[in-house]
């Protein structure tokens, strides 16, 4: 069984750099760990599973197959409060639902939440079984829900930060394209490209394009670079401040600020300061 570690503890002192492997030497029978048949209904989901989408019709195949012969690899589950939670084996675990399975072999593993987390994005990446939204999803749910920084977070994956940065910006992105991603019709390249597209019915526009007519990520990138940068207008809230702000500038003779519904006065020294306290007439008789 895998030996569980505190919070700080990462995965690479666990198990090493490859998860992948790890994982599969522990339900392949190439340690100690031993499996026990499980009731599929009392076991729950990955909280944290990246991967949202599976492949129906490899689903199916699956399905058919431990319809007939069974599942040979084990999944990986912890305890929960009620039942098992999966770590490992998701399509599996949907496969044998499937084929209305009502038990499933699986390995119980003591792993604090933490890990699960880390291993079920490790996992994925390693086998490449995510696209860029899912990734990109599965870093800010991990720098939100442990409180990593761009570059621990870097540091725990092996990856470099700026690639971590890069996939946090897909982001920003419209749901809309997100959505293309997901659904494999765009690749990270293409939406990269879009990122720097700063009106969005144009992004659209251009993304509708490259899958309408199967572009590369280079003909997205020139499309990109066609389209007329657009000067910067301030919202007329913003120039209205702006206004008021010069104004009092000129009644107190000094620097005025309007920020944040707040507004600041400078002053330089005593004498300034009464100086602005009687033009408000604030001053004591």
């Amino acid at each position: 069984m895998a030996k569980k570690t505190g919070l700080g503890a990462g995965l690479t002192e666990l198990f090493g750099a490859d998860i992948s492997n790890v994982l599969e030497d522990i339900q392949n029978g190439k340690t100690n760990a031993s499996s026990i048949e499980l009731r599929v209904e009392e076991i729950k989901p990955n909280p944290y599973q990246p991967r949202k989408q599976f492949d129906d019709e490899k689903l199916k195949e699956l399905a058919d197959s431990i319809a007939t012969h069974g599942v040979f690899t084990p999944i990986l589950v912890k305890k929960g409060i009620q039942g098992y939670e999966l770590i490992a084996g998701e399509r599996r675990l949907r496969a044998s639902k499937l084929a209305q399975k009502e038990t499933i072999p699986a390995i119980i593993v003591d792993f604090d939440d933490q890990q699960m987390m880390e291993i079920a994005l490790l996992e994925n990446i390693q086998r490449e079984d995510l696209n860029a939204i899912e990734e990109a999803a599965g870093y800010a749910k991990i720098i939100e829900k442990l409180n990593y920084t761009q570059e621990q977070l870097a540091q725990r994956i092996g990856k470099s930060r700026e690639h971590v940065a890069n996939m946090l910006r897909l982001l920003k992105l419209p749901k809309s394209i997100q959505q293309y991603v997901l659904d494999g019709q765009l690749s990270m390249g293409h939406v990269r490209a879009l990122l720097s597209v700063e009106d969005e019915e144009k992004m659209e526009l251009i993304a509708k394009q490259a899958i309408r007519e199967k572009l590369s990520v280079r003909k997205v990138e020139e499309l990109v670079k066609k389209q007329p940068t657009m000067p910067k207008t301030q919202p007329a809230s913003d120039l209205a401040l702006e206004a008021i702000g010069e104004r009092l500038q000129n009644k107190f003779q000094t620097k005025v600020k309007l920020d944040k519904k707040q507004i600041v006065i400078s002053y330089q020294g005593n004498d300034d300061l009464n100086r602005i306290l009687e033009l408000l007439d604030c001053l004591d008789e």
